[in-house]
């Protein structure tokens, strides 16, 4: 018996050898690390590209991060399915686990969280040894972070318009990259809806607009901010851990400083 990241307690017997990722950045790191365990992830993940080819077998899609299709899920036979805390609705999560399924939910607010999460969760559900990706980015993202320290606003939607909150992973890798986000009106979610006019009104350094989940481009966002300096960045550097954390922090150093 071991524990996920929230203490619950996931049923073992042996390495995880039929792996269900409900979860893209999850999915890339054990599409990179051990592929021929998986055999089912979400319509959402894009990442790699080829990860039918490197599994070796057919890799079934099983629908979206909050609205999974559990019977798919149950078919293919898992004897692991990895959740997250924020990604996946505990609804899901409680409905396969009376189905009989372990399920082991991840917990990620920050890139030290996500280094040891990920570490444990191959060593500990798959039985493997850490790979160098997992390494690499321990190293990058323990440096110290650069200065002065800039103050930055995160759309992550618009109509309405949703921010990234002070207690989110994308907050915690912009401080690692000497980046704070502003004080936000505070709704009780970790992605308050604000009022554009009161975004505007704020006087950060700068507005930072990712790709994803809100695809904003030159074209679709920055004009939102007239006078100010608006940075776009790509979103899975910003928002995914695994693989994607491994020269992201220069790359979004570069793009916001």
């Amino acid at each position: 018996m071991i524990l996920d990241d929230l203490g619950t307690p996931v049923e073992l017997n042996k390495p995880a050898r039929r792996i269900v990722s409900l979860v893209p950045s999850i999915t890339e790191a054990i599409a990179l690390t051990c592929p021929q365990t998986l055999v089912g992830c979400t319509d959402w993940c894009v990442r790699p590209t080829d990860i039918q080819e490197r599994a070796g077998h057919p890799v079934a899609r099983v629908r979206g991060t909050k609205n999974p299709n559990r019977e798919a899920v149950a078919a293919l036979e898992p004897d692991l399915i990895v959740a997250n805390r924020e990604e996946n609705r505990q609804f899901d999560v409680d409905a396969l686990r009376e189905a009989g399924l372990a399920v082991w939910v991840t917990s990620i607010d920050g890139a030290e969280d996500a280094v040891a999460s990920l570490a444990r969760l191959l060593r500990e559900a798959i039985g493997l040894a850490e790979p160098d990706w997992l390494g690499q980015a321990r190293a990058e993202w323990s440096a110290p972070a650069p200065e002065p320290v800039l103050t930055a606003i995160v759309p992550i939607w618009r109509d309405p318009w949703m921010c990234a909150g002070p207690a989110t992973y994308i907050a915690d890798l912009l401080h690692h990259c000497g980046v704070e986000l502003v004080d936000l009106p505070d709704d009780g979610t970790r992605y308050p809806h604000v009022d554009l006019e009161v975004l505007r009104g704020l006087g950060a350094d700068r507005i930072v607009l990712p790709d994803e989940p809100y695809h904003f481009t030159a074209d679709d966002g920055p004009e939102a901010f007239p006078g100010a300096d608006v940075r776009l960045v790509d979103g899975q550097r910003l928002a995914w851990y695994g693989p994607s954390m491994v020269g992201a922090r220069q790359e979004l150093i570069d793009a916001v400083r």
